[in-house]
């Protein structure tokens, strides 16, 4: 695992990076390639960026 990787939107436009450390705040456990998540975007405080924070299954 990398500890990080991208949700591609259902509504379109750029993949939304998320952090292993999102997915660990969240009650999922783990999350694998295709499942559909729920998600908030949030800033970074530190680098300003943008990422998936509050993740819940879909």
């Amino acid at each position: 695992t990398k500890g990080f990787g991208f949700i591609e939107p259902e509504n379109g436009g750029g993949d939304v990076f998320v952090h292993i450390s999102a997915v660990e705040r969240s009650t999922l456990g783990s999350i694998h390639e295709g499942q559909k998540l729920n998600y908030e975007l949030e800033r970074d405080q530190r680098s300003g960026k943008m990422s998936a924070g509050q993740l819940t299954a879909a």
